[in-house]
């Protein structure tokens, strides 16, 4: 059968990743959002290779229009983004929960409704699942035991139950993978987009304040991007969610990288508030056995890979910012 890849959600900046990816390899794509604008996508492929692309504008939530979608394209994976981000979710639970849990089921719905033609469902979780910084100690597993402390964690970790019940009821396969901080090009917006922002601003030379301290997982977003990808391709059978993680760094780690690699931003860049309320350590040697990935790109090589993309689009006049005019 040949691949061919649905994106939901494929407008934020990890699908955008996925897409060009997908793209590169010469796999069909068709994605799916409410925004149809390919402004992140922008930021990191071609025009030419842009127009490969099959935009779709739909709701996630709507059920029926993603069974359709799948049927017609004759869609072989998925890989399912579309959320609201932890803000949002905060603002408007109702609205959170109808685009995270309702788009999650009708995903799935989908999915169960074609099971011949569909062969994975990869779909994105989070670490929030897990509880705050004094709720562990070491490194959590993908087993530990979940705690979380926002309206989005709760919607995640009640998709990765849905996801467990369609193998159970209907042998859907699904893999669900929970990243911490995902940085580089094209992440703009939610609460771990500071470090991002702050390396943009320093090739702007602008000031910026990263509003928390503490320690994270840093993950560079092709890394993430690939991960996503092999996942709906590795031999495998069940529902299971696994972490991913990059690498654990200080916040203070990230300015000197930024400061490594561009010296004239020194003193830009500061660091202010309490540590994120997220759990930083991430033990995700269970998919680095599934997927076969044992190093990923460093802090160091994955700052200065963002900033000099930073560069490119600067140079060429297309680098965005206005994430920043909003800060």
């Amino acid at each position: 059968m040949i691949e061919h890849f649905l994106v939901t959600g494929a407008q934020g900046f990890i699908g955008a990743w996925i897409v060009k990816n997908l793209i590169s390899e010469g796999i069909p794509v068709t994605v799916t959002d409410l925004d149809t604008n390919p402004r992140r996508l922008r930021q990191i492929a071609t025009e030419s290779e842009i127009a490969q692309v099959d935009f779709v504008e739909g709701d996630i939530s709507d059920a029926p229009g993603v069974a359709r979608l799948v049927e017609e394209r004759d869609i072989t994976h998925i890989i399912h983004l579309a959320g609201l981000q932890t803000p949002a979710c905060q603002a408007d639970p109702i609205a959170g929960a109808m685009v995270n849990v309702i788009g999650t089921l009708a995903v799935f719905e989908a999915a169960r409704r074609f099971p011949e033609q569909i062969q994975r469902i990869v779909y994105a979780s989070s670490t929030g699942v897990f509880g705050e910084v004094d709720a562990y100690q070491g490194p959590v597993q993908d087993d530990s035991r979940p705690a979380p402390v926002s309206h989005y964690s709760v919607f995640k970790l009640t998709n990765e139950g849905s996801a467990r019940i369609y193998w159970r009821e209907h042998q859907i396969s699904s893999i669900g993978l929970r990243p911490l901080t995902v940085y580089g090009p094209g992440r703009d917006q939610g609460m771990t987009s500071a470090p991002t922002k702050a390396m943009k601003a320093a090739v702007v030379g602008r000031a910026f304040t990263i509003p928390f301290s503490g320690r994270t997982d840093m993950l560079y977003v092709d890394d993430c991007a690939k991960t996503f990808i092999q996942c709906a391709r590795v031999p495998f059978k069940g529902a299971d969610v696994y972490n991913v993680s990059g690498e654990l760094v200080d916040i203070s780690e990230i300015v000197r990288c930024i400061e490594a690699v561009l010296p004239e931003a020194k003193g830009l860049i500061r660091i202010s508030g309490d540590p994120m309320p997220f759990y930083p350590m991430i033990d995700d040697s269970r998919l680095r056995a599934l997927t076969g990935v044992h190093r990923r790109t460093s802090l160091r090589a994955g700052v200065e890979r963002a900033i000099r993309h930073f560069q490119e689009l600067q140079r060429a006049g297309r680098l965005d910012t206005q994430e920043l005019e909003a800060a």
